[in-house]
């Protein structure tokens, strides 16, 4: 579980997240929406460890996450950024790789070249291998950094929790791959993986989400289950667009029309 408990951060004078109190449980989807500007990537900056400099405590179960290593931080959780660019050239093999580097000191075992091999298979990646990561398209590349993201926990910990933070995984993406990368990280699920997205499509976030916050000029507006919050009413009050809500045919979960 993370636990944000009246987290507030600001660059210069400018607020950009206020007072978020949040809970994320394990074995759920839990994902964020919003407008542009809103805070979302910073959020998930500030959970993942990438940010510290905020008020309030940001909690991995019992623990602040402050106190963790950065050894431990990158063995337990991994994310997956809006922009990752590599700048020297790399096979697409040794990018995913480096997701199992805080897993061995000198040289991979025989477990971490497996684990590659199978999220390599499994972002449909194998015909890349060898390729260099700088000649691939923005999709392809996408596909490399979710495969390295999945290397680095793809084991569940015995005694420990993994975290998976998403940061708008979908960009560069087509319908497929859009659905096979959420559906990995749901297959991932279980008691010991906590599951964090910041997705801007709002009716992929209504099929995954177990759990879906909206957040609006810093603040949370409404945080819940979606079919227990999500209405008209609120989507104009985050997104300023008129909406009509309806129920899938098949799942019977919400639809927006705008």
């Amino acid at each position: 579980m993370i636990s944000a408990e009246q987290i507030n951060y600001s660059i210069g004078h400018k607020n950009i997240l206020n007072n978020i109190s949040i809970q994320f449980l394990p074995g759920r989807c839990n994902l964020i929406i919003g407008p542009n500007g809103s805070g979302k990537s910073t959020l998930i900056k500030l959970l993942s460890g990438e940010l510290d400099n905020y008020d309030g405590r940001i909690m991995y179960n019992s623990s602040d996450i402050k106190t963790f290593t950065k050894l431990r931080l990158a063995a337990s959780r991994a994310v997956l950024s809006q922009q990752t660019e590599l700048s020297f050239p790399m096979t697409v093999e040794e990018v995913v790789m480096l997701g199992r580097n805080p897993h061995f000191e000198f040289n991979p075992s025989k477990k971490d070249i497996e684990i590659v091999q199978e999220v390599i298979a499994l972002l449909d990646l194998n015909s890349f291998i060898y390729r260099n990561y700088q000649t691939l398209s923005g999709g392809e590349k996408q596909r490399v950094h979710y495969a390295r993201v999945l290397a680095q926990i793809w084991e569940s910990p015995k005694d420990d929790q993994r975290y998976l933070f998403l940061d708008e995984p979908l960009n560069n993406l087509d319908i497929y791959y859009q659905e096979l990368f959420l559906s990995i990280a749901v297959s991932l699920l279980n008691e010991t993986t906590t599951l964090i997205g910041v997705v801007h499509d709002i009716n992929i976030a209504l099929r995954y989400a177990d759990q879906l916050c909206l957040l609006k000029e810093g603040t949370i507006i409404k945080n819940g289950a979606p079919a227990k919050i999500v209405d008209a009413i609120l989507i104009k009050e985050v997104f300023n667009v008129d909406t009509q809500i309806m129920a899938h045919p098949s799942t019977g979960k919400p639809i927006v029309l705008f």
